[in-house]
């Protein structure tokens, strides 16, 4: 890669590496500079700019990065589509994120241009939560460094995966001494209801008994007998030694003891156990708590149906200081704030009249073997948006037929005849009070496919102010548009029949566009003459 100043008349095809202001124009960071970009930079009085020129051995950064997220996710990961050199990978499913770290060093050790980042080993994840980040420093990368990289990520199964959490049916036994208070058993149970819960699990049975090794034997065997796993088992009074009341408890039902105690603070008294092949868990004096603690970590791995050795317990150190400090006061009281992909809908205006196709309603005139609207909606539910919204007006009945069997809702505008702002208002107004985003889509436009609006969703990022994701087809904007939340009560003051375009033009520091691979951005169907064409 060339990288250095340049003329204006040296620069047609490379990549702007600093925003540069041309004339009323902004060109921004990352633009492949045209041959009119060119002449309004001379117009303007531009002399030099900063650019890059990609060799012939390159590989430009979306491409390169796209690349290796795919190679990196495994079971229930998706990867986003990238965007300035940056794709990320998120949680299709909860569970327990497994890293193949020597891999994941291996590829960051290849050079500078290559960089990966993950959440630790092991941790428990939520849907849509943000795994990893693949990210290309510069404007591209050498070739044979991401051949050197796919080739380590595809060396055996996907350096990371996501281990679903199952349905589990726990046993618990809670002992009792002569002063034991109800209402701490009760709570202590309820708090290990919430954390199973959380993980798709519940407490099965539970059998209180006496403080006794005999006792906690007695429980074990008749919660193992019901098929009951993991058993986990409070005692009135912490363990302290392995020959203890629960660790002895534990072996006089037949079961063996693992490991006693684990470097993880809160959670050191925790004991590993098995019964056959049903874990048994000598839980610490913590796991009354609701706060994180070891206990945490041995149970989602349990949840998703992972192994928990002595090895694992010893190598949990790292990173096992969990007290709450000043400067991370109670973290984890308030839920995670992991960051996760934005929750983007997917609004299809389907409600208009027509008016130009002199008669019949185009979105129901067969494109490619279907109607012409079930092409967007197909592209808006194989993408990462979701729910996808349809709006509806004329010829609603026929509409809603055209699209059965689509995992879909309907809402109806009435106002449809004065104009696409009234079908706007009526989309936005179904939008869940979730959504961080909403992708406007049109239903004339059977060219967009998943990885265009894929495309824009991976250029929305609120915090970099990209909050208005406009597709380009050679610098020319097209459709869908990617709106952001904070833009949704100026877009219900809209009027008239032109939808939310001025907007774009009033807020060119929100704006964002992203380049598209062809012109479907730049087609809709208007007239038969149109729908001959493109069935030609």
């Amino acid at each position: 890669m060339i990288f250095g100043e340049l003329t204006p008349d040296e620069a047609e095809g490379a990549i702007l590496a600093h925003s540069q202001k041309a004339g009323a124009e902004t060109f921004k960071k990352g633009r492949v500079l045209s041959r009119a970009d060119i002449a309004a930079l001379k117009a303007a009085g531009v002399a030099h700019i900063t650019a890059a020129r990609l060799g012939p051995d390159d590989v430009p950064e979306d491409e390169a990065a796209a690349a290796l997220a795919s190679a990196l996710a495994g079971k229930a990961i998706r990867a986003a589509a990238a965007f300035t050199g940056r794709a990320n990978l998120h949680a299709e499913e909860p569970g327990v994120l497994e890293i193949d770290a020597d891999r994941i060093n291996a590829i960051n050790a290849i050079g500078e241009a290559l960089t990966v980042a993950t959440l630790a080993p092991y941790e428990a994840v939520a849907p849509r939560q943000m795994l990893a980040t693949v990210k290309v420093i510069p404007f591209a990368v050498p070739r044979a460094e991401l051949d050197k990289a796919l080739e380590i990520a595809r060396l055996g199964p996907a350096p990371m995966a996501v281990h679903r959490f199952a349905p589990r049916r726990a046993g618990l036994v809670a002992t009792l001494l002569p002063g034991t208070k109800e209402s701490v058993v009760e709570k202590s149970r309820a708090v290990l209801e919430a954390r199973l819960q959380a993980m798709g699990g519940t407490i099965a049975r539970e059998i209180r008994v006496p403080h006794t090794a005999h006792d906690v034997a007695e429980a074990i065997r008749a919660l193992q007998k019901d098929g009951l796993s993991p058993i986990l088992v409070f005692g009135a009074s912490a363990t302290v030694d392995r020959r203890d009341v629960v660790p002895s408890g534990i072996v006089l039902a037949g079961g063996d003891l693992l490991h006693f105690g684990m470097p993880v603070d809160p959670g050191n008294l925790l004991l590993l156990a098995r019964h056959g092949e049903t874990p048994v868990i000598g839980l610490p004096g913590c796991a009354r708590s609701p706060k994180l603690n070891g206990f945490d970590w041995v149970l989602a791995r349990l949840a998703a149906g992972l192994e928990v050795t002595p090895k694992d317990i010893m190598s949990m150190g790292l990173g096992g200081l969990l007290k709450e400090i000043p400067t991370r006061p109670q973290p984890r009281e308030g839920g995670s704030t992991a960051a996760s992909a934005p929750r983007i809908a997917a609004l299809v205006l389907a409600a208009g009249k027509s008016s130009r196709m002199q008669g019949p309603n185009k979105l129901l005139m067969e494109v490619g073997g279907k109607p012409m609207v079930a092409h967007i909606v197909d592209a808006a539910l194989e993408c990462s948006a979701g729910p996808v919204i349809v709006v509806t007006g004329n010829a609603e009945a026929e509409v809603r037929t055209a699209l059965a069997g689509r995992d879909v809702s309907f809402v109806h505008n009435p106002d449809y005849a004065d104009g696409l702002s009234t079908s706007l208002r009526a989309g936005l107004s179904a939008l869940p009070d979730d959504a961080d985003g909403a992708l406007v889509c049109l239903g004339d436009m059977p060219d967009i496919r998943s990885a265009h609006l894929d495309r824009l969703i991976a250029a929305f990022d609120p915090e970099e102010g990209r909050t208005i994701c406009v597709p380009t087809v050679a610098g020319k904007r097209g459709n869908p548009v990617l709106w952001g939340r904070e833009w949704f009560a100026a877009m219900m003051d809209v009027k008239g029949d032109t939808g939310a375009k001025h907007l774009i033009g009033e807020n060119e520091d929100a704006v964002c566009e992203v380049p598209m691979p062809d012109d479907a951005a730049l087609n809709d169907i208007d007239t038969q003459a149109e729908l001959e064409a493109r069935r030609s």
